[in-house]
């Protein structure tokens, strides 16, 4: 409080950020709610993603599985040889309530991952089944990470209107209570002093009022 110059002036001003804070408060509330919104929203689709990875999985190795054991584990990894890669892959960036969340895009080669010419029937299922696989792994990459940003972005949120609400509203208030104070203070003094002012004007005119010489008494005398 010994910082604060209780003026009229710093009185406005306090008012002022008073008005923003709060205002502050209720806008970060609302980004908050619509983040919690999104946020079990995407819980929802992390956990199909999550399932449909896991029985992509399941497929994939129970594919390998059989084309190891039909077709041979040379005949297989001769195959895998022959898997064109992927043709590109990137990470766009979106925004997201102020945060800033990568996304992967992946893009595979177009047609047969392998020339169903000489590869083994079982192979080719495999082929099939991994690259579904990797589908769903990018899509639950994609998912999660967008759940972990906002996630950290919801903490980041209640951290701001808990400052606001316990430290910076509370302070402010203070601040103008301590000004009000003194300046009632300021005031009532300004008034007993203006009374007393007055109270001494008056006494010294009744004073000079009875002090001056009466004229009817003056020419009764000369009589």
């Amino acid at each position: 409080m010994s910082q604060v110059s209780p003026t009229r002036m710093n009185l406005l001003q306090r008012r002022s950020q008073m008005r923003l804070a709060q205002k502050g408060v209720d806008l970060l509330k609302k980004k908050r709610d619509a983040l919690v919104a999104e946020f079990f929203g995407l819980v929802r689709e992390a956990l199909e993603a999550r399932k449909a990875l896991n029985q992509a999985a399941q497929e994939a190795y129970g594919a390998l599985l059989l084309a190891q054991a039909f077709d041979g584990p040379e005949s297989v990894s001769a195959a895998a040889l022959g898997v064109r890669p992927l043709e590109e892959v990137e990470a766009e960036v979106e925004n997201v309530w102020g945060s800033k969340v990568p996304r992967l895009k992946a893009t595979f080669p177009d047609g047969a991952l392998l020339s169903p010419m000489g590869t083994p029937a079982y192979t080719l299922e495999a082929a099939r089944a991994f690259r579904r696989y990797a589908e769903a792994l990018i899509q639950v990459a994609n998912t999660e990470t967008r759940l972990k940003k906002i996630g950290e972005e919801i903490k980041k949120t209640t951290r701001r209107v808990n400052a606001l609400e316990q430290v910076v509203i509370p302070g402010i208030r203070s601040q103008i209570r301590f000004i009000q104070q003194v300046l009632e203070q300021r005031e009532r003094e300004d008034t007993f002093r203006l009374k007393r002012i007055k109270g001494k004007i008056e006494a010294r005119e009744a004073e000079a009022e009875g002090s001056r010489p009466n004229p009817q008494l003056e020419i009764g005398a000369g009589l």
